[in-house]
């Protein structure tokens, strides 16, 4: 490898170099022709498999990965070699790459979110608070993706589950989790909490998606020059 082609990030005017890994699945594709007018950025590497990351990988100030967990695995490791921010969006993690995202931090500002639209962040603030208020309701979240989603439940359904169970006691029913593949549809999440005589649906439909590539540019692009560590989408939309 040219050792000259990492020296340093782009800075002042320049656009950030970016790395894109997954660029031939859906929403690497919604990335690319979103970058086509977005100034911000240039693309310098789509590598098609995990083969491709290693020393001979070009210079980059940010990586954006919606891949695979396998090749995840070897772009995080890159990313912590060379520090460089990372914002992910691969789901169906196992613990052993929990653990090398939570390691890489020491070196890498992460962005790891299941979902990148801004309204489902506002959904997660939401159920919790609603959770915390109703301990004793049954919670169900039933999503629904496209025929060609593999992993189920969702990693934002699982995600929003999280939240529920963190804001209840220990001792409230578990949540229930129902997932539906059909059609094209883009994503949809209803987190429906059920009383006596009463029931309770907050729910999120995405439509378009291209709002989780916007959301992923924008993370991208505000991460560069944050500390190691790991952040949440709303904590970018803070000032630094």
């Amino acid at each position: 490898m040219n050792t000259t082609q990492d020296q340093g990030h782009s800075t002042g005017s320049s656009p950030l170099r970016l790395l894109l890994l997954g660029a031939g699945g859906r929403m690497g594709a919604s990335i690319r022709e979103l970058l086509s007018r977005d100034s911000r950025f240039t693309l310098v590497a789509t590598p098609g498999s995990d083969d491709e990351l290693g020393p001979d990988t070009p210079g980059f100030d940010v990586a954006i990965d919606f891949s695979r967990p396998e090749g995840l695995l070897k772009l995080v490791e890159l990313c912590h070699s060379r520090a460089r921010p990372l914002v992910t969006g691969t789901t169906g993690m196992d613990s052993h790459l929990q653990a090398k995202l939570v390691g890489a931090t020491d070196r890498v500002a992460l962005v790891c979110e299941a979902n990148f639209s801004l309204g489902v962040a506002i959904l997660g603030a939401a159920v919790a608070q609603v959770a915390a208020a109703l301990p004793g309701w049954d919670c169900d979240i039933i999503e629904q993706h496209h025929r060609g989603k593999q992993d189920a439940p969702s990693g934002t359904a699982l995600a929003l589950g999280r939240k529920v169970e963190a804001a209840r006691p220990e001792s409230s029913r578990p949540v229930v989790y129902s997932s539906v593949r059909s059609g094209d549809i883009v994503g949809e999440h209803t987190v429906q909490f059920c009383g006596e005589g009463e029931r309770l649906e907050l729910t999120h439909r995405a439509t378009d998606r291209h709002i989780f590539a916007a959301g992923a540019l924008e993370a991208a692009a505000r991460v560069v020059g944050r500390r190691p560590g790991r952040y949440r989408l709303v904590d970018l939309l803070k000032p630094a």
